[in-house]
């Protein structure tokens, strides 16, 4: 995914000055910053605190493969940073808050500096502050909620906010002032972050934007369905993860939603693309990432280390973390320690080449800017695929800048 850089070759007696020219400039690769490194051999120990079983656990398996695969890449298949191991524990929160403060807790008791994960928005939520108290890197994963950027300089993301999303949902519609928008989505965090962003972005563009929030454990999602048809939208946008979103998308069908009106959503993992059927072509999708969406160094590497070479939604996501990672541990290293301080300046506007394309960390609120991507469905049943329609660059799905809460 990452264009092979020349530091590799670079001679170890001067790893050290090509080291401290990336961080004058803030930007490069993670491989140059794995062969950092200082005088001591202690392993760099990371917890990865992610959805392995529950709702969420198919996300929790990509990130976590992304992650291994974002690991070798950037370490050159060391998965040390200089002489330093980088050794990762995996604790399942279950996308349960509760469950994934008490890990993190834990992991920052035996020692821990460095935490990513997070599958779920609620969970990176509860995480973020742990990190400020304790003086902590987080690197929150799928977690999409707006509210994670900017919410303390400990915390930052791998991966997309809502914000990104609606941005490339509005990129769909011409004109939007005048037009009625209904956000149907999940009582959650996730959910609520969609209905902010859709108030604020197409919202903000003229459009009156309403929401029907359905309880996360409902089962029958007919009654609702029924609600959104009755709302005559122009435009209904979708948010929806999990498990539960083939009998969703059944009710939205069998209501006749998708033939009354103009639907836009995200396109979720493989697994759920059979559910649309004939529908999906009838879908306007806006796309974090879908395999054939970009096609470089880092998506190559991943595909190889990916079990089957089929890619998913969000393995970058983990690559990406990893990449975060190594450079952050490697930038603390170079002193022989663990200081979490230069971890933070360290990923602080820092630029570079991923499985999505060029990802930057923007320095004041530490949103991560990234490609998004239009895409359409092709095919039926079993044979469905994505096709891109359009690639938006990083500038074009930037949400505004915010301001640092602590």
């Amino acid at each position: 995914m990452l264009e092979p850089n020349a530091s590799r070759r670079l001679l170890t007696a001067v790893a050290g000055l090509a080291l401290a020219a990336l961080v004058a400039a803030g930007c490069g690769s993670p491989q140059e910053a794995a062969e950092g490194g200082g005088g001591t051999d202690a392993p760099i120990r990371v917890g990865l605190v992610h959805s392995q079983t529950g709702a969420l656990a198919a996300y929790g398996k990509q990130y976590s493969e992304g992650f291994q695969a974002g690991l070798d890449f950037a370490t050159n298949g060391t998965k040390k940073v200089g002489k330093r191991p980088i050794e990762v524990t995996e604790v399942d929160d279950a996308g349960d808050p509760a469950k994934a403060v008490s890990a993190a807790k834990d992991l920052i008791g035996k020692g821990y500096k460095i935490l990513a994960g997070s599958t779920a928005s609620g969970v990176a939520l509860q995480v973020a502050p742990q990190a400020a108290q304790n003086k902590v890197l987080f690197i929150s994963g799928p977690a999409a909620t707006d509210a994670v950027t900017a919410v303390n300089r400990y915390t930052f993301r791998s991966g997309r906010q809502s914000y990104q999303d609606v941005l490339t949902a509005k990129s769909f519609i011409s004109a939007p002032a005048g037009r009625k928008v209904l956000v149907f989505a999940q009582d959650s965090a996730f959910g609520k972050a969609n209905v902010d962003a859709v108030k604020a972005v197409i919202g903000g563009a003229g459009a009156t934007v309403t929401e029907l929030l359905v309880p996360a454990n409902a089962t029958d999602f007919t009654p609702f369905a029924g609600r959104a048809r009755d709302n005559r939208p122009d435009l209904l946008f979708v948010a929806w993860a999990g498990t539960t979103a083939p009998a969703m998308w059944q009710a939205l069908d069998q209501q006749g939603v998708l033939a009354a009106t103009t639907v836009v959503t995200g396109l979720d993992q493989r697994a759920s693309w059979p559910i649309f059927g004939a529908a999906g072509a009838k879908i306007s999708f806006l796309a974090h990432y879908f395999d054939g969406a970009t096609d470089n160094a880092a998506t190559t590497a991943l595909r190889k280390a990916v079990p089957g070479g089929k890619l998913d939604l969000f393995h970058p996501d983990g690559f990406a973390a990893a990449q975060l990672v190594v450079r952050a541990a490697s930038e603390a290293s170079r002193e022989a320690g663990d200081d979490v301080d230069r971890m933070v300046t360290a990923l602080e506007g820092w630029s570079f080449d991923s499985v999505k394309g060029k990802l930057t960390v923007r320095k004041e609120d530490h949103a991560l800017l990234q490609p998004m991507f239009q895409t359409k469905l092709t095919g039926s049943g079993d044979a469905l695929k994505p096709e891109l329609v359009k690639a938006l660059n990083a500038d074009e799905a930037a949400p505004p800048p915010g301001t640092m809460k602590g």
